[in-house]
């Protein structure tokens, strides 16, 4: 009949060849997605836009940072937690009014776009943290050029992450 049952509840499942068949479509359709988003010039502008909300976002980061762990002498990890919390609601806040304002960004939204948009910076940061723990501990290179690069390789994913699910219609 084309299902199986699943863990003795009694729900259909499809059988595994449906299952990797669907999810081969559905990556295949999120990357004809991204191809075609790159063809039109609206949103290279709206990845400048939200680069320049990063770069802002980074030096909050960095200014709230200074201000914990050294002016408040807070310990260095949950200063940087903190940090972490201020730029992405300062970043959340400037993708949704002006990088991806026409995007339904309507005030009804806005909840389950900062739960969304947490998400992807979780993600992204993960990928961040990745990168440049391979970059220094790996390739001996220094921290803060390794920072660089991996915040410049991260972008895309939360880019592509928020414009595709945080803020897509």
């Amino acid at each position: 009949m084309g299902t199986e049952t699943g863990s003795g509840e009694g729900a259909p499942t499809a059988p595994p060849s449906r299952r990797w068949e669907a999810a081969a479509n559905a990556t295949w359709g999120l990357i004809r997605r991204i191809r075609l988003g790159t063809r039109q010039p609206a949103n290279w502008v709206q990845l400048f836009q939200f680069a320049v909300v990063g770069g802002s976002g980074y030096v909050v980061n960095l200014a709230v940072f200074t201000l914990l762990a050294e002016g408040a002498d807070v310990n260095h990890l949950l200063a940087a937690v903190g940090a972490f919390v201020v730029a992405v609601t300062n970043n959340f806040l400037l993708n949704r009014h002006w990088t991806f304002r026409r995007q339904g960004s309507r005030e009804s939204h806005a909840g389950f776009q900062a739960a969304r948009f947490l998400t992807v910076s979780v993600v992204g940061l993960a990928v961040n943290l990745a990168i440049l723990e391979l970059l220094v501990s790996a390739a001996g290179l220094a921290e803060l050029p390794s920072q660089a690069i991996a915040v410049a390789l991260a972008t895309p994913v939360n880019f592509i992450g928020n414009k595709l699910w945080t803020f897509d219609r």
